[in-house]
Order: C-alpha cells, then structure tokens, then sequence
C-alpha cells in the first residue's frame, strides 16, 4: 500500500527535470555558443567573445534593440492603463447594455491570427491616411498602436481575473466609512492588484518585444524592430551575433524578472506582517 506514494515521490523530481530541461537546455546551449570563435554556429572552435564586440558595433541591429525596447514600454505602459480600466468595467460596473459586445472587443484579439490583425490595422492605416491624413507614413507610431491593441486584451485578462479573487469587504468597508469610490480605488484596490498589474505590464512588454508578424505589416521603411532584423538575418543564415544579442535579452530580462519577483515578495511579506500585527493588536 506504501509503494505507490514512494514511487510517484520519486517521479516527480524525474519529471521536474525532464520538463526544466525541455524548456531551459536549448537557451544553456544558445548561450554557450554565444561564445563560440567560429563563424558556423554549428561548429565549436573554441571559446572566444568576439560576437559580443561585433554585436555592438553592428548599428542596424543596436537601432532595432533601440526601437524595440522603446515600443515595447510604451505599448506595455499604455497597454496596463487600457487592461486596468478595462478589466474593472468587465468585473465591477455591473450589467450595462453592450456589455457583451465590449467584452468580446476585449478579448477578441487574444485568438484573432496575428496575421489577419495585422491586415486589417495596415488597411486601418491606409484608410486613415486617405481621410484623415494621418499617418503619413508607417513607422514606429503605427507600430505602438497596433502592439497597445493587442497587449490590453492580455492585460485586462490578467487584471480582471485578480479582481475577481479580490475580496470586496475590504472596499466596501472603506465606502461606509466615507471613503469616495476613487479614493477606495487608489488606496485600497490599487495596491491589493498591484502585483497582477505588474505581471499584466511584463506580459505585455514580452509580447510587443517578440512581435513580428504585426510589426510587418504595419511598419514602414525606417522602423525596423528587432524580430524584423534577426528574422531577416535568419533567412540568409544564422550569424553567430544573434546568439550573442539573444544572450544578452536571456540576462536582461531574467534580471528584470528576478528583481520584480523580489519586490513583490518584499511587499507581500510586508503586509503579511502588517496584517499579523493588527490581529495581534486587535486581541
């Protein structure tokens, strides 16, 4: 009756390894042969870092990691702004006529093919510049908006499933003590979804950072991100500089990642404490 819990215990870690592996060995080797000397990504010739100094003085490639960083922030903050209110009107404004409409709109681009949203955004732009006159041209405007477009569908996912675990005893003790529904908001609500829009905010940079179906279509001649440039390299052979600049995002963003794990959990277990020590002082 014993051996059945004994052999899964010892599976699991099997598993646990087998599946860490799967995801995480391709990005150990990708990373070791950033450091490969030669120039066939297939073949190791020893150990050497002179990709990383190419990488750097390769300014078509340090203008798309330029570009795609900045679009990625700017979609990913506009994007967490859109989710947020979003999120809120689907899960706290109650029944409103539309509201099924709305919703769909909001997740519609989570299953749209990218490829049919970015024709219809590169047939809204050209339609915009016919009547309107604006955009002139494609460029990193037009790549903003259609990445904010498809971000704030996750992000409003992410912050609405938070709000819906979020215990509204605690507003609504606020409200009857006078506080305003906005102040509520910002001191009470806010904080406690923190952490969900956080994560809405580095989904959303993740994605406009890896977009390049979209881009395509609604980029023009002088924006150029970086999935755009490393797939066109791609096609005539892999260099090992994307190697090297894949390394480089790999640290980046696990840096990123770590330090805002760290800073949710510090802020965690500061209201864990501040929660024990009002029970305690309550008693």
């Amino acid at each position: 009756m014993n051996q059945i819990p004994i052999s899964r215990s010892r599976l699991r870690p099997v598993i646990l390894l087998l599946g860490f592996g799967f995801l995480y060995l391709p990005m150990l080797l990708l990373i070791i042969y950033s450091f490969n000397s030669s120039r066939l990504v297939t073949v190791w010739a020893g150990w050497s870092t002179r990709w990383y100094g190419e990488l750097w003085q390769d300014q078509m490639m340090m203008q798309a990691v330029g570009l795609s960083l900045t679009i990625a922030f700017f979609a990913a903050s506009t994007a967490v702004v859109l989710g947020t209110v979003a999120g809120f009107v689907l899960t706290r404004m109650g029944r409103f006529r539309g509201e099924s409409g709305f919703a769909f709109l909001i997740t519609a681009p989570l299953v749209m093919p990218e490829v049919i949203t970015g024709l219809s955004l590169l047939l809204l732009f050209v339609a915009m510049g016919d009547w309107l006159g604006w955009p002139q041209q494609r460029g990193m405007g037009t790549i903003w908006i259609a990445h904010v477009t498809f971000c704030t569908a996750y992000v409003a996912v992410v912050v609405s499933s938070r709000l819906r675990e979020l215990d509204r005893s605690v507003e609504e003790a606020a409200m009857d003590l006078g506080a305003r529904p906005l102040k509520v908001f910002f001191i009470i609500t806010l904080p406690i979804i923190a952490p969900a829009i956080v994560a809405g905010w580095l989904l959303a940079f993740t994605l406009s950072l890896d977009d390049l179906v979209i881009a395509s279509f609604v980029s023009g001649p002088n924006a150029t991100t970086l999935p755009m440039v490393v797939f066109s390299s791609v096609r005539l052979g892999v260099s090992p500089k994307i190697n090297a600049l894949a390394t480089v995002i790999i640290l980046i963003v696990s840096l990123v990642t770590f330090i805002g794990w760290w800073l949710m959990a510090r802020a965690e277990k500061r209201r864990a404490q501040e929660a024990a020590a009002g029970r305690s002082s309550g008693t």
